[in-house]
């Protein structure tokens, strides 16, 4: 099948006529005709669909589009067809991003937002299915992705975005949902963000994975002090200090390491589960050596820190 005939029509100067193709689009998406799009087709839908969004001019109007865009990802009826559509996107973004001039630059960063979004609600409506995590974690390291550790074209910018806004989407992604989610597999979920900090070449993106996935992360997971340790050093305090303000309090009740299906697992024991995995990835072969001793470091640095929660 080739690409729809409204596809043309998606990034037409005139705003009405972008309107009626992205309803074109969406009745087109409900039919599930997303199966029989060849790659090539599904490049030219989506080069459309970028560019329908960089002429929408308007705050508003860019807020409604991007959030009538991500939406998409749960009107197609197969999770399958979705995961391919949402591959479009991370393809085409990756692909355009370094054409984006500065001032466009934010309401880019607010689609991305959006389609995190909408993927963490698709996944949990789908039960975390394994394969379906699997997929979406494929199309962030593949080659192309924009978590892909080895592709020097995949910009900087997009794996810290990425890197700032993962943990937050998925706590209002569940705390959203009209029914309580199954248990979020973390261990599945952060594996993206795993290899990333494993293999990337540059200091800087590992400090950014870090300090914007792992650490916030893992401060959320820890048991929080009682009042009389108040007076623990300033280190302990520190990485404490997200808990004691309930970040992420709807993740922290409702996930789990690997198998959504076993329940969910008390905070303090997923988080020493995620840090021996910490521990196994940078101990695997392929982990450069900065990272493997800045993941040791990080192992070390917060276990010590529940031997003394413990004592």
């Amino acid at each position: 099948m080739n690409a729809p005939p409204f596809a043309k029509h998606l990034a037409s100067t005139d705003k009405k006529v972008r309107d009626r193709a992205i309803k074109s689009l969406a009745t087109f998406l409900a039919d599930d005709a997303l199966q029989s799009i060849s790659k090539p087709d599904m490049d030219k839908l989506w080069k459309g669909i970028f560019y329908c969004f960089w002429m929408s001019d308007k705050p508003l109007v860019q807020q409604a589009l991007a959030s009538e865009l991500a939406e998409l990802l749960l009107t197609i009826t197969s999770v399958t067809s979705s995961l391919s559509f949402l591959r479009g996107f991370w393809e085409a973004t990756v692909r355009e991003w370094n054409g984006i001039d500065r001032l466009r630059l934010d309401k880019y960063y607010m689609l991305v937002r959006r389609f995190v979004n909408a993927t963490f609600r698709l996944l949990g409506r789908a039960e975390w299915e394994k394969s379906a995590c699997t997929t979406y974690n494929d199309i962030l390291t593949s080659e192309g992705g924009p978590l892909c550790p080895t592709d020097i074209r995949v910009p900087t910018s997009l794996a810290y975005h990425l890197s700032d806004i993962f943990i937050e989407e998925l706590e209002k992604a569940m705390a959203a949902a009209p029914e309580p989610m199954r248990p979020a597999p973390l261990s599945t979920l952060l594996t993206p963000f795993f290899t990333l900090a494993a293999q990337t070449p540059t200091s800087i993106t590992y400090k950014r994975v870090q300090t914007e996935v792992f650490t916030p992360l893992f401060s959320a997971l820890a048991p929080s002090r009682p009042p009389e340790e108040e007076q623990r050093p300033q280190k302990r305090v520190r990485l404490n200090a997200d808990a004691e303000e309930q970040k992420y309090p709807t993740l922290v009740s409702n996930a789990c390491f690997d198998r959504p299906q076993s329940g969910k697992i008390e905070g303090a024991v997923l988080r020493k589960k995620l840090l021996r995995r910490i521990f196994e990835i940078a101990s695997e072969p392929q982990t450069r050596d900065s990272s493997r001793r800045k993941m040791y470091a990080l192992f070390k640095e917060s276990t010590e820190d529940d031997v003394g929660e413990e004592g």
